[in-house]
């Protein structure tokens, strides 16, 4: 009986893909080394599309205010809206500030305390309430926790008839009352403290406070406090520029011109339109240009809170 053999020669390669051609579909993306996706050309020109028209449609309304701003009565009406004519920007601001013995002026002041002293109670509030649902194991907190989300999902014009009829009880319509007692409470904020709270406050170093001795409140105030206060201060941010954009409340509570807000004044002055002597909606315009200027200066001076506060969802 006789064998072959054969001759000893390369193994056989594997079968493994042909890639001496490459893939030139656009619409593939690429994974590099490390795991990183590299989009092709088609969809970073999507993207730069996409975010150049917000870019447009937030900042177009803005351009026209300043533009607005500047022009004299005559110019307002019959120039192209989106550039300069004669510029008439300090005759209109001087304009403002003295019209019916400055009460836009008024109406600033009155925008500032309502919002500072409602938002500087409600950040305390929430931050504790926010603080105790996460550190804190007590009987009913998933209930009230669940209850707090709820309140989500009930509009605040809901209330209106309720909230009226309370007021007027205890005699709280048309006072500075009315528009801060209601901004103490804010059930988005319970949320957004509770979350950074879990992520933030260690138990491990409020356990270490009780043990050398330091009671709850102490605890609260020199360690948890200090430990959020970026998100303290997010929901501050988010809690102001809600009461300085806030509408509705100030429109039913208030009946005297002296206690309105700044949006509520220029409401009033845009359902007029013309007076005897003044162009209202030229004021309008002014207004609005400078009642932006609180806001830019709050959130240029709390930037580094915002961004913290807005990464905290991706962090936890």
């Amino acid at each position: 009986m006789t064998t072959t053999t054969r001759p000893p020669g390369p193994a056989a390669a594997p079968d493994t893909p042909d890639t001496s051609t490459p893939d030139t579909s656009p619409s593939v993306r690429r994974r590099t080394t490390g795991g990183v996706v590299r989009h092709t050309t088609r969809t970073k020109a999507l993207v730069l599309i996409g975010l150049a028209l917000f870019t447009l449609y937030s900042l177009a309304p803005v351009w026209w205010l300043l533009v607005a701003a500047t022009k004299g009565q005559r110019d307002l009406y019959t120039t192209n809206g989106l550039w300069f004519s004669d510029f008439h920007l300090w005759e209109n601001v001087r304009t403002l500030f003295t019209y019916q013995d400055g009460i836009f002026l008024k109406w600033m002041g009155n925008t500032l305390f309502y919002g500072f002293a409602g938002t500087i109670g409600m950040t305390v509030i929430c931050v504790a309430c926010g603080y105790g649902l996460a550190l804190y194991e007590f009987r009913g907190r998933s209930i009230l926790m669940g209850c707090v989300i709820g309140s989500f999902l009930i509009p605040g014009a809901l209330l209106t008839i309720p909230s009226f009829l309370l007021y007027t009880d205890l005699r709280m319509i048309d006072t500075p009352w009315a528009i801060i007692v209601p901004g103490f409470f804010n059930a988005f904020s319970v949320y957004l403290a509770k979350v950074y709270a879990e992520g933030a406050v260690p138990p491990e170093l409020l356990e270490a406070a009780r043990l050398d001795g330091a009671g709850e409140y102490r605890i609260f105030f020199r360690i948890g406090a200090r430990l959020m206060s970026t998100g303290a201060a997010t929901i501050f941010l988010l809690g102001f520029v809600g009461a300085w954009n806030s509408f509705f409340g100030p429109l039913v509570f208030l009946r005297s011109s002296e206690k309105w807000t700044v949006m509520l004044g220029l409401y009033s002055w845009l359902k007029v339109k013309v007076d005897s002597s003044v162009d209202l909606t030229g004021l309008v315009v002014v207004g609005s240009i400078v009642s932006l200027i609180p806001m830019v200066i709050l959130m240029i001076s709390m930037q580094r809170y915002w961004r913290s506060g807005v990464t905290l969802g991706s962090l936890k």
